[in-house]
């Protein structure tokens, strides 16, 4: 029973109308004190409730009437609905526990999605998943790479938008690849986006494609990249890069699932699924103002955050056997063993390019080694430190870090590029930790 709640009778009677047309069981209220009353003798599989009532357009109600169904009702989901201007009024819903927002006027068909979402993963919520999820292509056992594989199997078959953070190398792009793949959406497209690497001036070009004579040097139609994932997803990495009027744009796209190429007045719907991935902080860039709540609360619905390399060490082995396997075998070798002591060593290194790096180090140890052994001494030939560290200490990580980027800089001959490669890291990664420990080239 999805239970409707607005004292504008239009607003209901439009709702309801929708929604049965399309096989839900539909209950309406015109007042919190109504919706209350509907709350506290069963339970709504969801709430649909606007945020302004007739005594207030403050939305102080609507925020009350939220918590309230939360304590009677905390694992139901809410959707708001409000006007686009009061936007940050359902930015502080949000963060008192609602599920989603729509603004009016709405488009029928994102009210239906948003709803489907709603009561697919409150569904699994509460049920055992008995879905087959493909985990083959995520390599590694450790209790909180697990965890993440458990949540992304939970709203693979949804429309959910979902966030992935984690540090450069540890697998973020591989996360979006399984949760496209296990998805309702796995026959249609997969496009990549680095957003860190689109200027502003190429941004609405880039995503929304453009017409011909849209600008100078515009000679042709180009598709943008969201024509190109239509019915599939598309992947936005490194979203927290993106610039505020940039960002501006992307959130017009997510909220209303409709934009214009540039030069046409005709209005495209967007039918993707938005994945976004950063190393950066988030927060602290919502504290800063650099990145826009709204926005951040678009795109964050589901959040999932993989751990670095160094804190699941126990899975190096794996990760080195799978590397080696798929490295000799694009050289036709055969795979070599490596001896326990040079396991040991891989395990003990700080790894700030997480796997990206690891791969790295295990393909040019086995491009330059002849035979089917590798022992210690063969990584560290390849720069990696004969100290060992048992025993994880932040302190001591930092100075590693700091040193393996050092180790990079001089063999790169001060090569921002090719140092950034040989760590497994972006340059924007690279210049951000060469700031943090103040090392000049």
């Amino acid at each position: 029973m999805i239970l409707i709640v607005d004292d504008d009778n239009s607003v209901r009677i439009s709702l309801r109308l929708l929604l049965k047309r399309n096989g839900y069981d539909v209950a309406t209220a015109s007042t919190p004190a109504e919706a209350m009353a509907f709350v506290r003798a069963s339970r709504p599989d969801l709430v649909v409730m606007d945020m302004n009532y007739s005594r207030s357009t403050s939305g102080e109600e609507g925020i009350i009437l939220l918590k309230q169904i939360k304590v009677f009702h905390p694992d139901v989901p809410v959707i708001l609905i409000t006007a686009w201007g009061n936007i940050p009024l359902a930015v502080e819903g949000i963060r008192a526990g609602a599920f989603d927002f729509i603004t009016k006027p709405w488009d029928n068909r994102t009210i239906i999605e948003r709803v489907a979402t709603a009561l697919s993963l409150s569904e699994k919520e509460t049920k055992e998943s008995t879905s087959s999820f493909d985990r083959s292509s995520i390599i590694g056992r450790d209790a909180k790479l697990q965890s993440v594989l458990d949540t992304i199997e939970r709203v693979a078959t949804t429309n959910a938008p979902v966030l992935i953070l984690g540090e450069n190398g540890t697998g973020k792009e591989l996360i979006a690849e399984a949760l496209h793949k296990n998805s309702l959406r796995r026959n249609g497209p997969l496009v990549k986006v680095n957003l860190g690497g689109l200027s502003q001036t190429l941004f609405e070009s880039e995503m929304f494609g453009y017409r011909k004579g849209a600008f100078t040097g515009a000679v042709a139609d180009r598709e943008g990249r969201f024509a190109a994932a239509e019915g599939g997803t598309i992947f936005l990495d490194e979203i927290g890069d993106l610039d505020i009027n940039s960002q501006v744009k992307l959130l017009r796209v997510l909220q209303e699932h409709t934009y214009e190429p540039l030069g046409d007045t005709r209005t495209r719907r967007a039918d993707v699924r938005v994945v976004c991935a950063t190393n950066a902080d988030l927060n602290d860039m919502l504290r800063k103002g650099t990145f826009r709540e709204d926005l951040f609360y678009r795109i964050n619905l589901i959040t999932v955050t993989l751990p670095p390399l160094r804190e699941r060490s126990d899975d190096i082995p794996l990760l080195v056997e799978h590397l080696l396997r798929k490295a000799a075998a694009s050289t036709g070798r055969e795979t070599p063993e490596v001896t326990p002591e040079a396991m040991e060593l891989l395990k003990a290194q700080p790894w700030p390019g997480n796997i990206r790096q690891l791969a790295n180090i295990v393909e040019r140890t086995l491009l330059v080694t002849p035979g089917n052994v590798l022992d210690a001494r063969d990584f560290q030939a390849q720069g990696l430190s004969p100290e060992q560290q048992h025993i994880p200490n932040p302190g001591r990580l930092k100075s590693r870090e700091k040193t393996e980027i050092e180790n990079a800089l001089t063999e790169s001959g001060g090569n921002l590029t090719r140092a950034a490669a040989i760590l497994g890291i972006t340059r924007q990664t690279l210049y951000r930790r060469m700031a943090k420990y103040n090392i000049q080239v």
